[in-house]
């Protein structure tokens, strides 16, 4: 259960007991030159598609200003379960195809449990 602390400036919602609001992975990856405008339009019709998903939170993709070629990938899931059965829908499948050959390594995952999420006011 999640306890949601409201003022007039922000939200701010809290689990219960300490456990894990919700799953949030950070995805870096490194892009080949002059492939960041396809892979930007690629990713964007991704977390658009993700949008529709069960479990899904948020998304948010991020450019390193000390990194022009890298991206920063956030995404928010309610489960890891919810993350990994996106990647069997046929649009996940197809953007993946995109992405394909525009970066230059594998990528670099780091999942985080969220047990705070505050934000402005809606």
């Amino acid at each position: 259960m999640t306890r949601i602390l409201r003022s007039r400036a922000l939200n701010l919602h809290v689990p219960a007991r300490g456990g894990a609001l919700m799953m949030t992975i950070v995805t870096r990856v490194k892009l080949r030159e002059g492939c960041e405008p396809r892979w930007d339009a690629a990713m964007r019709e991704r977390l658009e598609a993700a949008r529709n998903q069960a479990g899904w939170i948020a998304g948010q993709v991020a450019i390193p200003v000390d990194a022009l070629d890298e991206r920063v990938i956030i995404g928010t899931w309610q489960t890891r379960a919810d993350w990994e059965a996106w990647h069997a829908d046929p649009k996940f499948r197809e953007t993946r195809k995109q992405l394909e050959g525009l970066e230059t390594r594998p990528a670099e995952e780091w999942w985080h449990e969220v047990v705070t999420d505050l934000r402005a006011a809606a």
